[in-house]
């Protein structure tokens, strides 16, 4: 039987980092599923879709074909085909895909596939419903989260990093918390944590510590 590990949590938490180290060093599959919803969002960019039209996001939602490969030990998400694991990182893409996925048809053509990823291989899997409404049986189920302004703080380093300028971190950090609201008030699948989920804060925790903590939590499952 698969041991299928769920980190959930606000955006800018660190799940996707964390999820990713945590896999690594226990030798299970990561699965991103942002980065699928990101893809579908830049399916619809493409398309030029209206996101208050839930009929025509809809149909496209059935045109759209999202899997992952692991090449030499990295993941890769391929649309139709097509390998967008560079082009689904901008904005637009997460804001379509925030804007979207609060649709049944996207979801449900995304659930599917990471129920049977999850049900063939051990996995960490991050996200904002995993341990809700995708792996609502998972053997270990995170809550990760941290404060608005840690998490504005991180964000802000990112894009610095990236060379961008003229940044507000007031504006990032109201950016973060409309984004919290829209995916904690979705009618479908909302952000919230599981009842067995533990909650772990990593406004004040480095990486490793809070990569340490899960993984003592895994092995007292084992």
């Amino acid at each position: 039987m698969s041991f299928n590990i769920a980190i959930d949590g606000p955006a800018g938490a660190g799940k996707s980092t964390i999820a990713k180290k945590i896999a690594s060093e226990l030798g299970f599959i990561y699965v991103d599923t942002g980065a699928m919803y990101r893809a579908m969002g830049l399916f619809f960019l493409k398309n030029k879709a209206d996101v208050n039209n839930e009929r025509q996001i809809s149909d496209l939602a059935e045109k759209a074909e999202v899997t992952l490969k692991y090449e030499n030990g990295t993941q890769h998400v391929f649309l139709n085909g097509e390998d967008v694991s560079g082009l689904i990182r901008t904005q637009q893409a997460a804001d379509m895909a925030s804007a979207t996925s609060r649709y049944m048809a996207v979801r449900s053509r995304l659930t599917s596939t990471q129920k049977r990823i999850a049900a063939e291989n051990d996995v960490v899997m991050d996200g904002r419903d995993i341990g809700t409404a995708v792996l609502p049986h998972a053997q270990l189920k995170i809550y990760l989260t941290a404060s608005v302004e840690r998490r504005a703080e991180r964000r802000y380093g990112e894009l610095m990093m990236k060379g961008e300028k003229d940044l507000d971190i007031e504006q990032i950090a109201s950016e973060i918390a409309a984004r919290d609201h829209q995916d904690m008030t979705r009618k479908i699948a909302p952000l919230c944590r599981a009842e067995d989920a533990i909650l772990v804060d990593s406004s004040d925790m480095t990486i490793d510590e809070v990569t340490a903590v899960i993984r003592k939590l895994y092995e007292e499952r084992v």
